[in-house]
């Protein structure tokens, strides 16, 4: 599981669909209070930060809309009030994200 911290227009299709795939599960554990991968850190780093984790589907949604792709999976909003809209905490740093991706050869555009 992983939600990365990089700007969604940086993913290749495959990670950014994965991402998104990704996503509506952490937000079902979160949501729904499910045990499945409860303790996992990247569980873990979004409690209490659904309105970030919302925002991070929409910046998901617009680059999945700018690609020409459909989205018909939308979250509800109403669930993500009165949590912080921000997320500064990483399990990996913005560096090791782009070295992680960059050693999977794919075409996540990584910069220099």
């Amino acid at each position: 599981m992983r939600i990365w911290d990089l700007e969604a227009n940086r993913l290749c299709r495959t990670h950014l669909l994965a991402e998104h795939r990704e996503l509506h599960g952490l937000w079902s554990i979160l949501v729904h209070d499910k045990r499945g991968y409860r303790n996992h850190p990247e569980t873990r780093r979004w409690e209490g930060r659904l309105a970030a984790l919302y925002l991070r589907h929409e910046e998901e949604v617009r680059e999945m809309s700018r690609r020409g792709w459909s989205h018909r999976s939308p979250l509800d909003e109403r669930l993500a009030a009165g949590t912080s809209e921000t997320q500064p905490e990483m399990v990996n740093s913005r560096a090791e994200q782009v070295a992680n991706l960059r050693a999977k050869g794919c075409d996540c555009r990584l910069g220099d």
